[in-house]
């Protein structure tokens, strides 16, 4: 009896996994993206400190309102159906430049030797959104190519 219900909750999660996945990246990006669109991010002196270390071609209320929507743009893309592989490439460009305060800001991210601020937490939880679009990507279909 208890080896069916384990299996009954591995089947379970296994047919719901990728879905649920997609849901949460949808969720965080989205959700994120539109706090800074309407300003409200708490991350959003960190990313204004990165973007006077690192950009200046542009005004910062400028590139936070594209950051902003690029956020919200990965979100809906893990939605959409067949729209995962862009998804997945737009997130590892995120997952790179969000990351860059742990070396550019040490100051604001880490407290001391391997002991990160709230900030660094933030950006070290990236971690796991890493693993749930490699869940993603590994359920993905591969493309196929003919030659004519």
């Amino acid at each position: 009896m208890l080896e069916k219900l384990d299996s009954k909750i591995i089947s379970t999660a296994k047919h719901c996994s990728i879905g649920a996945a997609r849901v949460v990246l949808f969720i965080i990006f989205f959700w994120f993206g539109i706090l800074k669109i309407f300003g409200l991010s708490p991350a959003g002196p960190m990313v204004h400190d990165l973007f006077d270390m690192t950009i200046s071609v542009m005004s910062f209320s400028n590139f936070y309102l594209m950051f902003g929507l690029f956020e919200m743009l990965i979100g809906l893309l893990f939605i959409t159906p067949r729209a995962e592989r862009l998804a997945i490439f737009l997130l590892a460009i995120h997952m790179f430049t969000t990351s860059l305060p742990l070396f550019i800001l040490p100051t604001t991210t880490w407290a001391g030797f391997l002991v990160p601020t709230l900030e660094g937490q933030y950006i070290i939880k990236n971690l796991l959104i890493i693993a749930l679009a490699i869940g993603v990507a590994a359920n993905l279909k591969p493309l196929t190519f003919r030659l004519n």
